[in-house]
Order: C-alpha cells, then sequence, then structure tokens
C-alpha cells in the first residue's frame, strides 16, 4: 500500500507545532545582577595607655621626729600602691609621713599595660635639741612603755592599716635593741558584736599583729597572744570615739 506525501507532510507539520508549543510556553529564567558585598569595618576598642605616675614630698628633708607630707597623681592606673607601710591608696592624694630615718618612698601605678614606679626620698636628720639618755641606763619598764605603742584597728576588721604598719615598724626596730624582752599581744573590740564573735575576732586581730612583726624579723617565740574581745574596754562610753580605742592590739611586756 502507497503512503501519501500529503498526509506524510501533515504528521510533520503537526510534530513540529507540538514542539513549538512545549517550549514556546516557558519563560526564561530572569537573570539577576548580583549586589557586590559591603564589608563591615571592625568595631575599634579603647586605645591601651600605660599608666602616668608622679610623687613629691614637701618639705624634702625634716628633723628626726619631724613630719612630711607626701602628695602623688597617677591616670590610667587600675591599682596604685605605695611602699613603706602605705599600701594601696587612691590615684591622687596626700598623706602625712614620719620616717625616723632616711626614707625613699616608692609609687606603683598598674593597668593591663604596664607597671610604671616613681619615687621621693625624704632625708631625715638628727637634731641637736637633746642628747637622749644612753639606752642601757633605761630600766626594760621605762624602755617598754616609751617604746611600745598600740595599733587600731578599723570596724569588724583584723587586717593591718596603713597607720599601724609604720607603728609596728617602729616597735619591731625597738624590739631588735632589747633581744631579752619578751611582749603579749592582746586583742581587743568594741562592745558591738556577741561576745564570742568579738573573742575570736580579737584572736585575729593579736595574730595579725604577731605576724606582721614576724614578718619583719622578730622572733616568733618572744611573742604570745591573747583575745579579751570586748571585755576590758579602755573607754565606757558608747561614741565612735570609744569604740575607736577599744578596738586595738595592745602590747605588754612579760
Amino acid at each position: 500500500m502507497k503512503k501519501s506525501p500529503f498526509l506524510f507532510k501533515s504528521i510533520v507539520a503537526v510534530a513540529i507545532t507540538l514542539v513549538f508549543l512545549s517550549t514556546g510556553c516557558r519563560r526564561p529564567t530572569p537573570i539577576i545582577p548580583s549586589t557586590p558585598g559591603i564589608a563591615e569595618k571592625p568595631a575599634v576598642g579603647p586605645v591601651a595607655v600605660e599608666p602616668m605616675v608622679t610623687i613629691r614630698a614637701e618639705p624634702i628633708s625634716i628633723e628626726r621626729g619631724g613630719a612630711t607630707t607626701l602628695t602623688w597623681e597617677a591616670t590610667n592606673a587600675t591599682d596604685v600602691t605605695i611602699d613603706n607601710g602605705l599600701g594601696t591608696v587612691e590615684a591622687s592624694g596626700s598623706r602625712t609621713v614620719r620616717p625616723l630615718e632616711s626614707t625613699t618612698y616608692q609609687i606603683r601605678a598598674i593597668n593591663n599595660v604596664a607597671v610604671v614606679t616613681a619615687a621621693v626620698r625624704i632625708t631625715v636628720t638628727d637634731t641637736d635639741a637633746i642628747t637622749p639618755p644612753l639606752l642601757s641606763s633605761i630600766s626594760d619598764v621605762a624602755w617598754f612603755d616609751t617604746s611600745m605603742q598600740d595599733v587600731f584597728f578599723d570596724l569588724d576588721e583584723f587586717t593591718i592599716r596603713p597607720d599601724a604598719r609604720l607603728i609596728l615598724q617602729a616597735n619591731a626596730r625597738a624590739l631588735v635593741e632589747r633581744p631579752n624582752i619578751f611582749i603579749t599581744i592582746e586583742g581587743h573590740c568594741d562592745e558591738r558584736g556577741s561576745s564570742r564573735h568579738n573573742l575570736v575576732l580579737g584572736d585575729r586581730r593579736a595574730n595579725s599583729v604577731r605576724d606582721y612583726l614576724v614578718s619583719l624579723g622578730i622572733e616568733g617565740h618572744r611573742i604570745e597572744t591573747i583575745s579579751y574581745g570586748s571585755e576590758r574596754p579602755f573607754c565606757e562610753q558608747s561614741t565612735e570615739e570609744c569604740w575607736q580605742l577599744n578596738r586595738r592590739g595592745r602590747f605588754v611586756m612579760r
């Protein structure tokens, strides 16, 4: 049987039409131009700066027993300390000191970048006013009464204050002169707080004084401690002045 050319051409035409329709209905996917990203600037932190510190004294030279005033200023510091018993201090301030001999006071200003120091030297000269008697001519009791000083504490504290450190340093120098002297350190408290609390606090105060003297070179076997809490007040009135007098470490010769 012979195929008609007309029929063949019709089939080809229909096939082409179907192919055209199947592709022509599809929409091309649009190409969206990309936008270049914007880089974020890194956050800038504070610039690290070394501390700065100055210290001076007025007057710079004193007679033995006299006083001078230290004045200092520190910037960019997180911690400021002065040696020779002053300890941690405020960034800027002043303090009256009475060194018994020529002394250099060094200040340290610290932050997370550096430690910076400065210093001032106080010259102490002997006075010609009165020649003190020879130590050997003074009895132990008289020597003790004139050489040993009590120290005082802040409320509910047993740490050694800066002013107490200076007193204990002088006491230690005196004790070196008389190695035959043995002492008892009494811990006392004001009337506030329970009896048990004050006995414990008085014991801690007495032992803080003892430990500081030992750190200065005084033999531990020369020192005994005892706590009286608030049982033996030095002042009977309920005032801040009396309470301060009762918060003490007292020196007694054995």
